[in-house]
């Protein structure tokens, strides 16, 4: 039987039936935003599985070869040329920046920036957001948040502030937050926070109204999200948030979260944690790394997500047999998205 007529056009996949090709469509949602070999064009879920398929312990040999003379390891990009790829590289890899502008911010007194300006002309559509957290409760290990930042997508502070818990601190966790007592004594109340950082992040527009094109609301940036905003004991639009430690193509080829620490060094090409961690160094993070994948460049579609209305009846049970005569390539087509891809937040 010639099973390359029931090779998935994405992952490559053989099939011994066009049926059970036909299932592995439907339920794999293939798309053009997914990390993509860019020497056999093979489809991955994510960019782990695309590292894996390139340098990983079982590698594709032939791509292997040509990654090792022509790939960026960082963004797994694949240039014309040797020469081509040291100029690149060079440029994707970046540096931790924060001691720098550290030492620049304690000099112009902004290490606790605590007010927001709202009317600016040049008010950030995208802000990233962190928090470092001390222990609560008898074992001190509730977390409370004790510092929060926002940043913009130029790695300017929006705001910073210590934050005064709500219930005693028990453990401040030092080596990792470099919070003292004396840091939080005269903080700014949670709820004090809380009002200004969803008054932000809102921009006059009602909760219930907030709409991810075309709104007044702001995109929030971040690594593990839910932490930080039930830490601020805030809600906001799952539609405007963008969290790296739940985005697809940055997940473990397990589909578990990467640690923040991880995807800096391995697209990024440099280290964080090291020592005190501050959450300024956690935002300038979690944005560069939405700014990687935002910029991505993927083929344009109308309708990109599997959920659009106009994509319910694309592998529809009663087309199955009109699937089945499609070629692989015709059905790879036809699929599309189960997450929503950063790059649309691009797309004018």
């Amino acid at each position: 039987m010639d099973t390359c007529r029931n090779k998935c056009g994405g992952c490559y996949r053989q099939f011994n039936k066009k049926e059970h090709l036909v299932e592995h469509m439907r339920i794999s949602y293939h798309s053009v935003h997914e990390p993509t070999c860019g020497i056999c064009n093979k489809h991955c879920r994510s960019f782990d599985s695309l590292r894996e398929h390139l340098i990983g312990p079982l590698p594709k040999q032939e791509c292997k070869n040509i990654f090792s003379i022509r790939g960026c390891r960082f963004c797994l990009t694949i240039l014309e040329s040797p020469n081509a790829r040291r100029i690149h590289q060079e440029r994707c890899q970046l540096s931790n920046v924060t001691s720098g502008l550290m030492i620049r911010m304690a000099a112009l007194g902004l290490r606790n920036n605590s007010t927001i300006d709202y009317t600016s002309s040049r008010s950030p559509r995208v802000v990233a957001l962190s928090c470092k957290m001390v222990g609560g409760g008898s074992d001190g290990s509730l977390d409370l948040c004790a510092r929060v930042c926002i940043t913009d997508e130029s790695e300017n502070i929006v705001f910073h502030t210590y934050v005064k818990p709500t219930i005693p601190v028990t453990n401040y966790r030092y080596e990792m937050t470099g919070i003292r007592p004396e840091n939080l004594r005269d903080a700014m109340p949670l709820k004090h926070a809380q009002r200004k950082v969803q008054e932000f992040l809102c921009n006059g527009e009602p909760m219930w109204k907030i709409r991810p094109r075309n709104g007044k609301a702001r995109i929030l940036v971040g690594h593990g999200l839910d932490n930080h905003l039930d830490s601020l004991q805030l809600e906001y639009s799952s539609s405007m948030i963008r969290d790296t430690a739940e985005y697809p193509p940055l997940m473990k080829s397990s589909k578990l979260s990467n640690s923040l620490k991880y995807l800096t060094q391995a697209y990024l090409g440099y280290d964080i944690h090291v020592g005190i961690q501050d959450p300024y160094e956690d935002c300038v993070a979690t944005m560069r790394l939405y700014t990687r994948m935002r910029y991505q460049k993927h083929r344009a579609e109308a309708y990109p997500l599997a959920s659009d209305t106009q994509n319910h009846n694309n592998f529809a049970a009663w087309r199955q047999n009109e699937l089945e005569r499609m070629s692989p390539e015709e059905l790879l087509d036809l699929s599309r998205s189960d997450y929503y891809c950063w790059c649309l937040d691009s797309v004018a």
